[in-house]
């Protein structure tokens, strides 16, 4: 076995990994012990990561192969590399030649490395000589940026994971942090338990795990982030809670402030908020560290935040408010105090680096600042570089929508599943002249669209270099050869820029000398990225004191490093001068436009969407796992009890959620975690899992049909947390539940082509299920499919009789029922075993009631001799034996499969308190002992669950 460090490409914790093969495949996964970020703790998706590279997953999900379409209404052939490169390079040099650069566009992503990212950027600003290249960190962090920049000088998060040992208030705003950063939650729950003195306060319109263990939670109106955050300010102004000399010293603009924060009058901030005045207080106390005891020394406070400030129409405005807070009590440049944004990708932080977005250069540099740009044109040795403002990825569509821009060249992300405005989105990839994706998985939703498909390298094979949320640098390694005939990104670009400027600018000298480098993938991206380490030369993030060799040596390594720094600095600003013109931070005043989308008399219900805990971003990665799928398995719409009471909702039917750019259908249930008028459906679950036709024929696009493109003026990114819907019943009386075991070279496969018939019906979802972990450890391995949908009327019988083929339901000796008069269809396969008889396939159609018990005898494993005719019967009653399969079906833990019923039925003889119960409970069932992901539910479970 060989063990290869490198880096997890999921969140921006940046969490280290070691990676453990046989041969060319991928074997096993671990933390990197020596990693500053996690030291050697994994979250259930990075503990997976193994299990997303496997060779059956790269057999039935890679793109393994170019491949084009000859129209866009035919399935894509083969094509060599250097013919699909030929044809990328003549179809963009001639659009370029008969519209101008700014016909074509660039849309990557922050997973690409940061080596991947400066040859793009250099690509599209030095030599096709435009602006119109954008990220989907666009979508996540460019509301963070903009924030840092407005009051701070620079996009540089000035505090660091260590902090946390050294805070004695931590505010969590607009962040999930249990699920969506896992790893940096378990540090919080050792800072806790190492000073637990500590306070929490959380602030979010949803009672989320991270809310759980808050001290103070503020569970405010959507929208509300800068009123109470200008509110707190107000209070602490008023009680002399400021630091009035750190203030004077070290800011500008406090005096400007003041009209603002006169209007926030404690009174009006909790009524708008909606929230009780007396926690106001307490949490601008806390916030300020100050004591009743006026001789105790201030208190430090650390804030996390995330979308929940970003992803507005005041997103800028939500983080400046802030740092105001930090600024206004001198909580920055000190051991435990100072905001850090949580970055949502693996480098999305690297991609603002090399200035891969419309409005940025290289080094941290404004496009719109004349000397930047000549300090880049004389660093790429071109004459200037374009100054006229580059599209962002919403507006990026928008004009390819219009016929302005002809060509786009997607990388390594996904926008007909991430963007907002799905029917947009969908639109511009129609109309577009050429779209190339360069992508690594085969069957992401814009494939679909796509007049080239170029093969990508992915996590294990990749090597270079991603910074994550803390501005630390990590080495990512490549493990294993590329699968298949991938490239790296890195490489593509390059290859495609070599063939451009051939046409674009013959006989000039090459933008691109890495040639001399190409024999070796480490020695390319080692020259690529010493070429962006120049860059940085005397900015505010300075990396010239470090190299390959240096982070081989030392590890990972935190930026600014500038040439002959012994080490990178930890905390920014411990000095009090900020790069601005005047050495001062600033208290920026900005409108707030509140929400983008308000709910009304026709949208009563207030949208917010967010991460589940075992998934990421549009599952292409961690959707192959079918062991993630276990927490939170199916797409559905959470809603307050009370709300669904109202609309006629029972637990589990399926609903109509309307706003005013489409509709889906999915089921409902109650959640004491949403406030009444507000809904939630997770962001992952795009048209590759929830699907349906509206009544109008057209396709249902998943969530971001729903969401709104408006967007912060200042940052562009889109307000995905709030989107005006209207939630009704449905009425589908005919329903469809099919599912399977299949062996795990075939379940992907099987679950692809199942889902490409979810446009056939009118709500519809295909996902992934995985063996309860109490079934025969000698079983070969196997992956469940599930496919559920619903009509009004009874699906054709050639339809049903497709989708039982594909379940393995059309042989011989499978049981049937059917009556076409009433629309009923039922089927099951046996598989025979030495001690008795299971469930290897199912389908109900019409009523299909009986699948929330069928479904615990299959995925249990469960003896099907006792059931006889019953398992085609009719109806909702499962028989004796089935039901407490049924009731603790949901996985907890899913390193380790424990579901919640196991859970509860044990916490039900545990005696003692929290702690005790709850240790008590990991040395029976082990749950939590592994990643600690589940560890936040663990503890609302021993609360909830009595004696």
């Amino acid at each position: 076995m060989q063990q290869t460090k490198s880096t997890c490409p999921y969140c921006g914790v940046g969490c280290g990994v070691v990676i453990e093969t046989e041969g060319n495949a991928i074997t096993g996964v671990r933390g990197d012990p020596d990693h500053p970020a996690n030291f050697g703790r994994l979250c259930t998706k990075g503990a997976t990561l193994h299990l997303s590279a496997s060779p059956s997953v790269t057999r039935q999900m890679r793109l393994l192969q170019p491949l084009v379409r000859a129209t866009r209404t035919q399935a894509p052939a083969p094509i060599a590399w250097d013919s699909a490169l030929d044809l990328a390079a003549n179809r963009f040099a001639g659009t370029i030649a008969a519209h101008g650069p700014d016909a074509v566009g660039f849309y990557v992503s922050g997973q690409l490395l940061t080596e991947d990212y400066y040859v793009f950027n250099k690509l599209a600003k030095g030599l096709v000589g435009t602006n119109n290249i954008d990220t989907n960190s666009r979508l996540c962090m460019s509301s963070a940026a903009a924030g840092y920049k407005a009051t701070l000088g620079a996009d540089a998060p000035p505090a660091c994971y260590g902090d946390l040992q050294h805070a004695d208030c931590l505010f969590i705003i607009g962040s999930n942090t249990a699920w969506a950063h896992p790893v940096l939650f378990r540090r919080i729950e050792d800072a806790r338990a190492a000073r637990p003195d500590m306070k929490i306060i959380v602030v979010d319109p949803r009672r989320t795990d991270t809310a759980a263990c808050a001290d103070l939670f503020l569970q405010i109106n959507p929208g509300s982030d800068v009123v109470l955050m200008a509110g707190m300010l107000h209070l602490m102004q008023r009680q002399a809670w400021l630091d009035t000399d750190y203030i004077a010293a070290h800011t500008s603009g406090f005096a400007a402030l003041q009209p603002q924060l006169a209007a926030c009058t404690p009174e009006r901030v909790a009524r708008e908020c909606g929230i009780a005045l007396a926690d106001l207080v307490q949490a601008a106390r806390w916030f300020a560290g100050v004591a009743s005891d006026a001789t105790t020394p201030r208190g430090r406070t650390l804030s996390l935040y995330c979308q929940g400030l970003n992803q507005s129409s005041a997103g800028t405005a939500n983080n400046a408010a802030l740092v105001h807070l930090h600024l206004a009590t001198g909580q920055i440049g000190k051991p435990g105090a100072g905001p850090l944004s949580l970055t949502g990708q693996a480098n999305a932080m690297g991609g603002r680096e090399v200035g891969g977005m419309s409005n940025l250069l290289s080094g941290h540099r404004d496009m719109a600042n004349p000397q930047h740009r000549a300090e880049v044109a004389a660093l790429w040795g071109l004459s200037e570089v374009p100054a006229r403002p580059g599209k962002t990825a919403v507006e990026m569509f928008e004009a390819a929508a219009d016929g302005e821009i002809r060509a786009l060249w997607i990388a390594c992300t996904n926008p007909a599943q991430s963007l907002p405005h799905q029917s947009a989105v969908r639109r511009a990839l129609e109309r577009a002249e050429f779209v190339v994706l360069q992508e690594a998985f085969a069957h992401t939703a814009t494939a679909a669209y796509a007049d080239l498909l170029l093969p990508a390298s992915t996590w294990g094979e990749k090597t270079g270099t991603v910074t994550n949320s803390e501005r630390c640098i990590s080495r990512v390694r490549s493990a294993v050869p590329a699968a298949g005939e991938a490239r790296h990104d890195w490489q593509i670009a390059l290859q495609f820029a070599q063939r451009l400027e051939q046409r674009l600018r013959p006989g000039a000298p090459t933008l691109f000398p890495y040639a001399d480098h190409l024999a070796s993938a480490e020695a390319a991206t080692e020259a690529i990225w010493n070429e962006h380490r120049e860059s940085t030369r005397g900015r505010d993030l300075d990396i010239t004191g470090l190299s390959y060799a240096r982070l081989d040596a030392a590890g990972p390594q935190q930026w600014p490093l500038p040439d002959g720094a012994t080490h990178g600095r930890k905390r920014l600003y411990e000095d009090g001068v900020f790069p601005t013109p005047d050495g001062r931070a600033r208290f920026a005043v900005l409108a707030a436009q509140g929400l983008a989308e308000s709910p009304g008399l026709r949208y009563p219900f207030l949208l917010t969407t967010g991460r589940l805990r075992d998934q990421w971003h549009g599952m292409s990665r961690t959707g192959t796992v079918a062991r993630l799928s276990g927490h939170a398995g199916a797409p559905c719409v959470q809603m307050h009890a009370g709300d669904m009471a109202r609309q006629g909702l029972q637990e589990g039917a399926l609903a109509c959620v309307t706003s005013a750019r489409a509709s889906i259908v999915l089921p409902a249930h109650a959640s004491a975690d949403i406030a009444p008028g507000q809904a939630f459906i997770a962001m992952h679950w795009g048209s590759d899992w929830l699907g349906g036709q509206s009544a109008a024929g057209r396709a249902l696009a998943g969530v971001n049909a729903l969401t709104t493109q408006e967007r912060c003026p200042i940052s562009q990114q889109p307000a995905l947390k709030h989107t005006a819907v209207k939630i009704l019943t449905v009425d589908l009386p005919w329903q469809l539940c099919a599912m399977a075991w299949f062996p795990e070279d075939e379940a992907l496969r099987a679950r692809t082509a199942l889902a490409a018939l979810m446009d056939a019906f009118a709500f519809a979802s295909c996902t992934l299920f995985a063996a309860p972990s109490s079934s025969d450890a000698d079983a070969p391995a196997r992956t469940g499919v599930c496919l559920m949908a619903a009509g009004h009327y009874a699906a054709p019988d050639a339809l049903l009789e497709r989708i039982e083929a594909l379940l393995g339901l059309a042989s011989e000796g499978t049981l049937r029922y059917a009556d076409r008069r009433q629309g009923q269809r039922r089927a099951a396969r046996l598989v025979r075993g030495a001690a008795h008889n299971t469930l290897g396939a199912l389908l109900l159609a019409g009523d299909a009631q009986a699948q929330h018990w069928l479904t615990a005898v299959l995925q249990h494993a469960l003896p099907t001799d006792p059931y006889g005719r019953m398992l085609l019967a009719p109806g909702a009653k499962p028989p004796r034996g089935t039901q407490g399969a049924v009731a603790g079906a949901r996985q907890v833990c899913s390193c380790l499969g424990v579901s919640e019923g196991a859970i509860t039925d044990a916490l039900a003889r545990l005696a003692g308190d929290a702690a005790a119960r709850l240790s008590a409970l990991q040395a029976q069932l082990r749950c939590g002992t592994q990643c600690g992901s589940c560890v936040p539910e663990l503890r609302r479970l021993v609360q909830g669950t009595p004696a």
